[in-house]
């Protein structure tokens, strides 16, 4: 099978998996209508299954932004100068490019720029006090 039919194969079934998901949900929310209609109406089971989709998304989204946060760090040794630069670029990257290229056009045009850059950051600080 040549790569075009593969892709058609997966965007085929992610599509069939989708339409059963819609499905599933709408005859979910029919028989949730139909079991509270008897006892608060036609406008109070509305409001139930309306309520039970927004404690739905609610719940989903609450795992969903839990799931993106970074794992917390534990506290480690003292790192190396070369621990300390990866750890930097890989926390900020932006910061780190346009430091490199500032750091690249002061090094051409005064040397001594570069000495004091590379001071700065193999001498370190303190951690911030909370």
């Amino acid at each position: 099978m040549n790569l075009r039919a593969r892709i058609l194969f997966y965007l085929a079934s992610t599509t069939a998996l989708s339409v059963s998901a819609g499905v599933i949900v709408v005859a979910l929310a029919f028989a949730l209508y139909a079991l509270a209609e008897p006892y608060v109406g036609r406008a109070g089971a509305a409001a139930v299954v309306a309520g039970a989709a927004a404690l739905l998304i609610g719940l989903l989204g609450v795992i969903m932004a839990s799931a993106g946060k970074p794992p917390k760090r534990k506290p480690t040794e003292p790192q190396t100068f070369v621990d300390r630069i990866v750890e930097f670029v890989r926390d900020k990257p932006v910061v780190a490019i346009a430091g490199a290229v500032a750091a690249g056009i002061m090094a051409v045009r005064n040397p001594n720029y570069l000495g004091a850059l590379i001071r700065a950051f193999t001498e370190g600080r303190e951690p911030p006090k909370r």
